[in-house]
């Protein structure tokens, strides 16, 4: 399968597509007046509801899975729960382009990982566009960066939920030579969404009374950045090193920049435009000329 894949450009458009399609989720978690814990958790709800129907087929799977593998499961949940806390609660504070670029420190903290826990190094192409891009990323957030109030309380979160992703996404690539994406991506949902429902019940939040709009919003954010968006990284982390597929997140900030030019009004100057393009160079570099060897 491996070959006919990359062959193909498949992993590439499936990897553009998924970046698309996780910079969706700020705008609409902008939107959404709920808070933001509550967002989470419908949004992993949901999509494990949609994911429901078929889960029954890999029953015989789920069956084999061990008490390790089943303790993975529940630290990449709660890796992935925290994450979305922390990253989501950065959205009320300070603007997209600011919390989205400092996601892009994520793919440095997975090529850490991996090289101290899955001993893997980077060869001089990753460290090259990886350079570039992080370059381009910082760029595009520099005219909104406050290093003051609410703002640093902001860019705060969403550096913590750096390395709640960071952990997640090494564990995601353990997990994935044995498992499944369809039982990776349930099982991780569930525990996060439920990690966030009982920290929901901890501070007393409510979970309805929403109103109609709102229910449209989670649902946007079951279906697309979480399906289309994180459910698909996950069953690249099979196919891709993890350093390569975290390199999504620097993407993100292009992409969510100008969403967020269009649809929330945040001004992009042409600077930052500019500067994306060097994210989009660093971003090919690294997955086209990137690899990762064994140490010794």
């Amino acid at each position: 399968m491996k070959p006919s894949i990359r062959n193909g450009h498949t992993l590439e458009i499936l990897f553009i597509a998924g970046i698309v399609a996780i910079s969706f989720s700020a705008i609409f978690i902008k939107w959404s007046q709920a808070e933001v814990s509550v967002i989470a958790m419908y949004r992993l709800y949901l999509a494990n509801l949609m994911l429901l129907p078929f889960i029954w087929k890999y029953k015989q799977e789920i069956a084999r899975l061990t008490l390790r593998q089943w303790g993975l499961l529940v630290v990449a949940g709660a890796a992935l729960g925290l994450h979305f806390l922390l990253w989501m609660g950065s959205l009320r504070f300070t603007t997209v382009a600011s919390s989205t670029v400092i996601l892009t420190l994520q793919p440095i903290v997975v090529m850490l990982g991996s090289f101290y826990f899955l001993r893997l190094h980077a060869n001089r192409a990753m460290i090259i566009g990886m350079g570039i891009a992080l370059a381009g990323s910082f760029a595009i957030g520099i005219g909104d960066l406050r290093l003051s109030g609410a703002a640093l309380y902001g860019d705060m979160l969403s550096f913590l939920s750096v390395i709640a992703i960071s952990m997640h996404m090494l564990l995601g690539k353990q997990l994935r030579e044995h498992i499944s994406a369809y039982v990776y991506n349930f099982w991780v949902f569930a525990f996060a969404a439920s990690l966030i429902a009982l920290y929901n019940v901890f501070n007393d939040f409510s979970f309805g009374g929403y109103a109609q709009s709102e229910w449209g919003l989670f649902i946007l954010l079951a279906l697309i950045p979480t399906l289309f968006g994180h459910y698909l990284f996950n069953w690249l982390l099979k196919y891709m090193n993890a350093s390569a597929v975290s390199m999504a997140i620097l993407g993100e900030p292009v992409v969510a920049s100008v969403l967020a030019w269009l649809l929330l009004n945040e001004r992009l100057t042409l600077f930052q435009l500019g500067a994306g393009l060097f994210i989009l160079l660093g971003v090919w570099i690294f997955i086209r000329y990137g690899k990762e060897t064994s140490r010794k």
